[in-house]
């Protein structure tokens, strides 16, 4: 799932200053998994800034509305319907959201709430956990189902440097080294000879080199 967080209260009073009708826009996909932009939040945040305004003697209209998701178009269109009422939306989306609303309704600015930060899983209640960086190239099968380039922070691909001590990475003792890891898991299912091959460099252009990616399904165009 993508994770994000709430921007500092300031930035945000800074961002809608010009505004003074506001669509307070929630997503009730990733960014409600992970407590930061789903109904709940967004009712906050509006109580939170339409309390500011009137402390500073701003008169400001500030409505809420949250949407299934906003990063697929046939959410946002609905909004077209009220979407004149405002001056900007104020998107509690993760990027991808924030973009989508916008090209929806390029006569409207869209201001982000939030900053979107990573892939990951939810590994407890109110603890999200990074575990892929969307390389478009997954080596998933070669290393025993963990991503050392997501979970070592010198994102090595041939296996553990020499810093780490007792399974602990030497870049910050809480973390395991994901190359103990590794090879335990490996060890365990005896496919360690995975390791004795040499893993060139990534290739990013398969994520990022090349411009915006695309996944196309013709089967399911309408």
């Amino acid at each position: 799932m993508i994770t994000a967080e709430q921007k500092p209260i300031d930035e945000i009073r800074e961002m809608i200053t010009p505004f003074k009708r506001i669509l307070a826009l929630g997503c009730g996909s990733c960014v409600a998994e992970c407590a930061a932009g789903g109904e709940k939040e967004t009712r906050a945040l509006a109580s939170t800034l339409r309390m500011a305004g009137r402390m500073k003697g701003v008169d400001r209209k500030i409505d809420e509305k949250t949407v299934d998701r906003q990063c697929v178009r046939d959410f946002i269109i609905p909004l077209g319907d009220i979407i004149n009422n405002y001056d900007a939306v104020l998107s509690l989306g993760c990027g991808a959201g924030v973009q989508v609303v916008a090209e929806v309704f390029p006569e409207v600015p869209v201001i982000p709430a939030l900053n979107t930060e990573f892939l990951g899983e939810t590994r407890d209640q109110g603890y999200w956990l990074e575990n892929c960086v969307g390389c478009g190239d997954c080596m998933l099968f070669y290393f025993g189902g963990l991503c050392p380039l997501a979970r070592c922070p010198k994102q090595l691909l041939n296996g553990p440097c020499g810093g780490a001590v007792n399974g602990r990475c030497e870049v910050d003792p809480d973390i395991p080294c994901v190359w103990q890891t590794i090879i335990d898991r490996l060890t365990f299912f005896k496919t360690l000879d995975r390791l004795e091959k040499i893993y060139p460099p990534k290739d990013w252009s398969k994520k990022q080199g090349l411009g915006p990616r695309k996944i196309i399904r013709e089967e399911q165009q309408r």
